[in-house]
C-alpha cells in the first residue's frame, strides 16, 4: 500500500503543476503561492485540529527559515512551470535529491582540517559520480530544447530544485526535534502566503478572471493531498527497503508531467532532452538511496 500511496502522491503533484500552469495565463507567480499558502493553511489548521496537534512551536526562527527558503523554491518552480515544458519544470524541482548530494559531499570536505590524527576524508566516488551525471542531465536537458527566451526560466526551475534542498534539510532538522510534519507544513504554508502576499506590492493583482480563478482552488487542495499522501506512504513502510521504494516512486510524478505536457500542452522536447531527464531521475535515485543510507529515517521531501 505505502507504494500505490507515493504513486498517488506524485499523481496530486503533478496534476496540480497542470493547473499552475493554467492558472498561469491569469495570474502571476506571487499570486500562486499566496492563494496556495491560504489554502493550504485552511486545510493543514483542519488536519492538526483532527489529530488534536497544537499548532504552536517552540522553534519559531527555525520555522521562519524553512519557509523563507521554501517559498522561494515554491515561487521559482511556478515560474518555471509558467514559462517551460511542464516535464521540464518538474524535472528540474526533483534535482533536489542530487543537489542534496552535493551538499554532502561539499559539507564534508569543507569541514576536514588537515592533521596527522584527521586523515583528508574519502571522496565518495558514488556520490561525486551521481552529482556529475545529474548536472549532465540538465545540460542535456536545457541547452538543446529552450531557446533564448526560456534559459532565464530554466535557471530559474534549477534554482527551484536547488532551495528545494536547503528547504529540506531544514525540514529534516525539524524533524529530529520532534515536530509534527502537519505543523512544519502548516507554518509552510503561512509563509506562503505572507510572502506571496508581500510580493504582490512590487508585482500588483492582476485582473480577476472570473471563472478560470477556480484553478486556484485545485493548487492549494491538491498539494495538501500529495502531501497527506506522501506522508502516509512513509508512515506506513515498516522497513528501509520499503522507505528506498517509496522514496524512489516519487520519481513517478516527473512521469505523469511528462504524459501531462505532451497529451494536454502539446509540448515536444527532443530526443536529448528526454535522455537527459532520464539521467536526472536516474542519478536522483541513486541519491535518495545514498542519502537514506547515511541518515536514516529522515522525512519526506515536499513538492
Amino acid at each position: 500500500m505505502q507504494a500505490l500511496w507515493m504513486v498517488l502522491a506524485a499523481f496530486l503533484f503533478a496534476s496540480m503543476g497542470v493547473c499552475v500552469k493554467i492558472a498561469s495565463a491569469h495570474f502571476n507567480s506571487a499570486e500562486l503561492v499566496c492563494y496556495r499558502g491560504l489554502i493550504g493553511m485552511a486545510i493543514l489548521w483542519l488536519l492538526a485540529r483532527s489529530q488534536k496537534i497544537t499548532l504552536a512551536t517552540q522553534y519559531p526562527g527555525m520555522h521562519a527559515w524553512r519557509s523563507l527558503v521554501g517559498v522561494v523554491s515554491l515561487g521559482a518552480w511556478f515560474f518555471a512551470i509558467a514559462h517551460l515544458p511542464l516535464a521540464t519544470a518538474m524535472t528540474l524541482n526533483y534535482m533536489s535529491s542530487v543537489w542534496i548530494a552535493a551538499f554532502l559531499v561539499g559539507g564534508t570536505l569543507l569541514a576536514w582540517r588537515p592533521s596527522a590524527a584527521a586523515p583528508r576524508p574519502a571522496l565518495q566516488g558514488p556520490l561525486v559520480l551521481t552529482v556529475l551525471t545529474g548536472f549532465v542531465g540538465v545540460v542535456l536537458m536545457l541547452r538543446p530544447s529552450l531557446d533564448q527566451h526560456q534559459a532565464f526560466a530554466g535557471m530559474i526551475g534549477l534554482m527551484s530544485g536547488l532551495t528545494a534542498a536547503f528547504a529540506y534539510m531544514q525540514v529534516v532538522a525539524l524533524s529530529r526535534l520532534g515536530e509534527p510534519e502537519s505543523r512544519t507544513v502548516f507554518y509552510f504554508a503561512v509563509g506562503s502566503a505572507v510572502a506571496g502576499g508581500g510580493a504582490l506590492l512590487f508585482t500588483g493583482l492582476s485582473d480577476w478572471p472570473g471563472w478560470p480563478a477556480l484553478w486556484l482552488l485545485p493548487i492549494g487542495v491538491l498539494a495538501a493531498g500529495g502531501q497527506l499522501c506522501m506522508t502516509r506512504a512513509y508512515a506506513s513502510a515498516k522497513t528501509q527497503r520499503g522507505t528506498l521504494v517509496v522514496a524512489n516512486l516519487q520519481y513517478s510524478g516527473i512521469v505523469f508531467a511528462a504524459l501531462y505536457s505532451v497529451l494536454l500542452f502539446g509540448d515536444q522536447l527532443p530526443p536529448i532532452a528526454w535522455l537527459g531527464m532520464t539521467l536526472i531521475v536516474g542519478s536522483g535515485i541513486v541519491a535518495t538511496i545514498l542519502r537514506a543510507r547515511a541518515a536514516p529515517g529522515t522525512p519526506a521531501e515536499e513538492h
